[in-house]
């Protein structure tokens, strides 16, 4: 008996059930994918061509080849966006198809939305865009909230939701990314609950099988949760969305095989979200519908490509079907918050609850989870079914309390995102979040993030950063790197901290509350392995919500107030942070003309030897004084009995035309000798500037601006995140100059530049 030859376009996890059941059919399936690792290319039994289904050229030619040499009775899809290719390979071959344009007309949401328009068949309004200038231009003229999405992709992928103008920039972004061919749909939002169809057609008959209510949540994004089969719409809604997809699939010539279509049910009526000439993914056609019914629907789609007339039952084709006393089948997704997978089991236990089907955990230990945007990026799936809907999702529900899920959510951070919320959160008179924090482009002065006068100072921390260069060591024994540190009695993982930075009211637009961005910095520092410092503010009373943050983080972190006047508020807050259980206290000395305590009209003033060492001896707590920029400075520190010194010119906030500390640090370090601890900030923008700044002697650095906009943009995540980062720069840094420890920092590890007299590197 001679063989029969599927080809099928798609080899993942949701074209393996298609797989299977070709060859329980007694056919051999011909799988195409471009992963050899997929899992439908590892069954047995099949036949495998590596290839990218998206190569419709490639796949063609493919096909030709097989067929010289083997008998091919069909070509099919299910849960992929190759509906062209296989009406490309259908037509070459001489199989049953759709025609190339009508499939293109199926994958290309801005051709499938021209030809139902031209039926009078519901739809948004909508336009073709290719540029933010052209999203700017088109918004204007729809009504908003919209609708951005790429004009080829499935899975929701750059789907993205635009409540008000402000959105634009960010939402072109996001779904550009994801966009194959440069076009994007923008179309208005449809507003009411989303039905997912399916459909057979074969020989002018339409005929539909599963109807499901989509869960959709995550806005601005769109991101199904799973969906109940069937429908607990009336039955007259039903109809009506009958009727209306069976208009769209007319209008869209999807004459032979499946076709798939989202639909809304607005409060002006039903509208039609999507049509595609396959059947639906989402487990639906391949694990629900079957549940539910009895059918098996992937059966009934190959027997079309096969040029048959598809067998289901008679109670499938009734117009009472959905409302049957059949059971109820559900699909519910497994999703987890953004970062590294470290821990994930428990799927047998799932598997064997009652009322559950199937578990599909499609990632493993060890994966990075991005934000979730789009149906692709999940945990896994539950197919669960009961004669009810509560029942299957209390299924659901004691199946998920076997599952062990755990997440270090300091991964996964996608940065141009985490910049783009932060931009906007700042607005352009606060901060532009430049690619690179240099001051060069700096959006605002004082009161913002930016520095005082021409920027001149604020500039020259990141100039005489860039003027030095690391010299590595490769000849010579391997090494073991420990970055750690033991500083004021704690011991950190790394010698990188958090500045101070208070003042979101005042400096940052609001963009986040004084308390969120204490507890952002208090939390993530520590949770990575390190310190923040945390300032008083120049608001009077900011220091409360600083000690009420400090608190409930049992203490860890460190508090440096300003210059104030008045010497009991100074001790006032040294014995609150105290009773908080703070690891050190200090003072930023160079806040004594400070722009924004001038404005909040709070006193400052500076302090002479004596003065200061009453000062210190306020506290009990390691004394810490920052803004130290001279030698002169730092051994009067050493006089009145501080500590630690911060070498710092304040982010050149304080006073223009200063050094960048950089330049001074060495000076002083080789000045103080081991009398005193020495941090230092200033310009700090990677783990490489850090072991910079320590072979030049600082014990640790400081790093203001970039915490600021990470908490701002991503919250605790995006601070860790960047933290983890700085330390395996800094830890790769040393291990690429043969440093093992902090102690065998030098300067002997780095070069100065020689710049000539047009500032140009020689």
């Amino acid at each position: 008996m001679m063989k029969r030859h599927l080809i099928i376009i798609g080899g993942g996890l949701l074209q393996v059930p298609l797989i299977k059941t070709a060859i329980d059919m007694e056919l051999v399936p011909i799988v195409f994918d471009m992963s050899d690792n997929a899992l439908g290319m590892q069954l047995a039994s099949i036949k495998k061509v590596q290839i990218s289904t998206r190569d419709i050229e490639g796949c063609v030619r493919e096909s030709r080849k097989l067929a010289r040499k083997l008998s091919i009775h069909g070509v099919i899809t299910a849960a992929t966006d190759a509906s062209r290719t296989v009406a490309a390979i259908a037509s070459a071959l001489g199989l049953l198809g759709i025609r190339f344009a009508d499939a293109e007309a199926c994958s290309n949401k801005i051709l499938m939305r021209r030809r139902l328009r031209k039926h009078k068949i519901p739809i948004p309004d909508f336009t073709s865009v290719w540029s933010l200038q052209e999203l700017r231009a088109e918004a204007d003229k729809l009504n908003f909230p919209l609708v951005l999405k790429p004009a080829e992709n499935m899975g929701s992928r750059g789907v993205i939701k635009i409540n008000r103008r402000q959105d634009i920039n960010a939402a072109f972004r996001h779904t550009k990314k994801y966009s194959s061919t440069g076009e994007m749909i923008l179309e208005e939002f449809m507003i009411g609950a989303e039905l997912s169809i399916d459909a057979l057609c074969f020989q002018g008959e339409v005929i539909f099988t599963g109807i499901a209510d989509r869960l959709i949540v995550g806005e601005p994004y769109f991101i199904e949760l799973g969906h109940n089969m069937p429908s607990a719409q009336t039955k007259e809604v039903i109809a009506e969305a009958k009727a209306i997809m069976k208009s769209a699939i007319d209008a869209l010539n999807i004459n032979t095989g499946a076709a798939k279509g989202d639909l809304k049910i607005t409060p002006t009526g039903i509208q039609i979200g999507e049509v595609a000439s396959r059947l639906s993914g989402g487990f639906m056609s391949s694990h629900t519908y079957p549940l539910h019914s009895g059918n098996n629907l992937l059966k009934a789609a190959i027997q079309i490509s096969l040029g048959k007339k598809p067998k289901l039952s008679d109670e499938g084709l009734d117009e009472e079907y959905s409302f049957s006393s059949k059971p109820i089948a559900i699909e519910r997704s497994i999703v987890c918050a953004p970062g590294r997978i470290v821990k994930l089991r428990g799927e047998e236990s799932m598997t064997k609850c009652d009322g559950i089907d199937s578990v599909y955990i499609t990632r493993k230990e060890g994966d990075i989870m991005p934000q979730l945007t789009s149906n692709v990026d999940k945990v896994g799936h539950i197919i669960a079914y009961s004669h009810n809907l509560l029942t299957a999702e209390l299924a659901v529900k004691k199946a998920m309390s076997y599952l062990e899920l755990e997440v270090d959510e300091s991964y996964g951070i996608d940065w141009p995102d985490v910049k783009l919320e932060a931009r906007q959160k700042f607005s352009d008179q606060v901060c532009w979040v430049c690619k690179v924090c240099d001051g060069m482009n700096c959006a605002s002065g004082v009161p913002g993030m930016g520095g005082v006068g021409n920027m001149e100072s604020f500039r020259d921390n990141s100039r005489a950063i860039a003027e030095i260069q690391i010299m590595p060591r490769y000849i010579r024994n391997d090494i073991k790197v420990d970055s750690s540190i033991e500083l004021f009695g704690r011991r950190f993982d790394f010698p990188i901290m958090a500045a101070p930075m208070t003042g979101m009211i005042t400096n940052m637009n609001s963009a986040l509350s004084e308390y969120e961005i204490a507890s952002i910095l208090l939390k993530s520092c520590r949770e990575s392995g390190t310190i923040a410092f945390l300032g008083d503010g120049a608001s009077p009373n900011t220091y409360l919500t600083i000690i009420e943050a400090l608190s409930n983080m049992d203490g860890f972190g460190i508090l440096i107030c300003k210059p104030r006047t008045e010497k009991t508020a100074i001790a006032h807050r040294f014995q609150l942070a105290r009773e908080a259980g703070a690891v050190a206290v200090g003072m930023d000395i160079d806040a004594i003309s400070f722009k924004t305590m001038q404005l909040k009209r709070q006193a400052t003033v500076a302090r002479n030897q004596l003065e200061l060492k009453e000062i210190r001896e306020l506290t009990p707590l390691p004394f810490i004084l920052k803004g130290i920029m001279s030698v002169e400075d730092a051994m009067a520190a050493i006089e009145i009995g501080a500590d630690a010194i911060v070498v710092s010119n304040h982010g050149g906030r304080v006073l223009d035309n200063m050094p960048g500390t950089a330049r001074v640090l060495a000076e002083i370090v080789e000045a103080v000798g081991s009398k005193i601890i020495v941090l230092a900030d200033g310009g700090v923008r990677s783990g490489q500037d850090a072991f910079k700044f320590l072979s030049l002697g600082a014990k640790a650095v400081l790093v203001g601006r970039p915490v600021v906009i990470a908490a701002v943009g991503g919250g605790l995540r995006a601070v860790k995140n960047m933290f983890l980062n700085y330390a395996e720069d800094f830890r790769a840094s040393m291990n690429l100059c043969g440093t093992s420890s902090l102690s065998e920092l030098d300067s002997k590890y780095l070069r100065i530049k020689k710049i000539n007299k047009n500032k140009k590197s020689l």
